[in-house]
């Protein structure tokens, strides 16, 4: 089996990657990634591409359709990837994380690609008042990223791709200990804060809601897809994961985060004017489908995963949204340094060294 994952040396990549060398031992596992954070590693070990057969980098909006020869399963990871970026380079999600997504599942179905997983998000839901948000229920995107997520999912399903099984997965907000860990996630954030400075400061007033998924059962969920059998769910699926006990708001995850971590103080803004993304999600579709993948992680111990693994890199940094962690400030200072070009393209020089 050959399975391509454009996005590798990502938060999820890292994640995923390992799990499916271990799933498929004997799959040809290549990635595809433009290696703007492949230094960003929060490994004790080994780099998790050890586990890669194949590792190519390039800008997914140019990946060559040579690389889709006789590829199986295909897990669409590469994207800008959230909201903060999507709205400093707005334009460019639309062509990241749009166009090139469609351009992708279009040379994949021409190459005879079997499966095709696309990462997408909950955040389609935006402002959802009342009850818990099912596939059928209306999106509602606020932010260039989530609409992002949305016109793709629609242009997959208008597109004719033959015999090929499309999954989108609309996962929660992705949280836990990655080799390339990332701060810039709501419960990553609160824990990082804790460990560093024993504080957790609530720039809302709590009260939105959040489902949230460790990236660990993301790479679960991911597995299933790649072997998901058209009959369940049909040729195309658009389809929630995540877990239903995993519908949290905001101040309670703080809230947790402190119990685990002791003399943790928590602030909440009550005064702040209210945040307007705020969803519960129902994810019983998945549980129907997926019933061996369901997530098995707990919030207590995404915690405590966390807290160890910033204690094995021994951080401390109580700056950290202005580190290396915080994806946005990567792109950022990579701009800066003249290395990377505002449309997001490796400038020749610096092209060089990424590969």
């Amino acid at each position: 089996m050959r399975v391509l994952v454009t996005g590798n040396l990502g938060y999820v990549g890292s994640a995923l990657v390992p799990r499916l060398r271990a799933a498929l031992p004997a799959a040809e596992l290549i990635g595809y990634d433009a290696g703007f954070f492949a230094h960003c590693l929060t490994a004790s070990g080994p780099a998790p591409e050890t586990s890669i057969t194949r590792q190519h980098f390039g800008d997914v909006r140019e990946l060559p359709a040579s690389l889709l020869a006789n590829v199986d399963a295909i897990v669409h990871l590469a994207a800008v990837s959230n909201d903060p970026m999507g709205s400093r380079f707005e334009a460019i999600t639309e062509e990241i994380n749009e166009r090139a997504s469609l351009r992708l599942a279009g040379l994949a179905a021409q190459a005879g690609v079997r499966a095709f997983v696309f990462a997408s998000s909950c955040s389609v839901y935006g402002a959802a008042e009342g009850g818990a948000r099912r596939e059928s229920d209306a999106a509602n995107p606020l932010t260039a990223y989530a609409r992002s997520k949305v016109m793709t999912e629609r242009g997959l399903s208008a597109m004719d791709l033959g015999d090929m099984t499309v999954t989108c997965l609309r996962f929660a907000t992705a949280c836990g200990m990655s080799d390339r860990l990332r701060l810039d996630l709501v419960l990553n954030d609160f824990v990082a804060s804790a460990v560093a400075s024993r504080t957790i400061a609530v720039l809302s007033d709590g009260t939105p809601w959040r489902p949230l998924i460790d990236v660990a059962d993301m790479a679960r969920a991911i597995e299933w897809a790649i072997g998901r059998d058209p009959c369940a769910g049909g040729r195309f699926l658009l389809v929630n994961a995540g877990s239903d006990a995993w519908n949290f708001q905001v101040k309670d995850l703080a809230a947790a985060v402190a119990d685990a971590l002791p003399d943790t103080q928590v602030s909440i803004n009550e005064a702040a004017p209210p945040d307007t993304r705020s969803y519960r999600v129902d994810f019983s579709l998945f549980r129907e489908l997926a019933p061996r993948y369901l997530p098995q992680c707990d919030l207590r111990r995404t915690i405590g995963r966390l807290s160890d693994g910033l204690g094995r890199i021994a951080f401390r940094d109580a700056d950290f949204r202005n580190s290396s962690l915080i994806r946005l400030k990567v792109l950022e200072r990579l701009i800066g340094e003249g290395r990377l070009s505002r449309s997001l393209r490796w400038r020749p020089s610096a092209a060089v060294l990424a590969a």
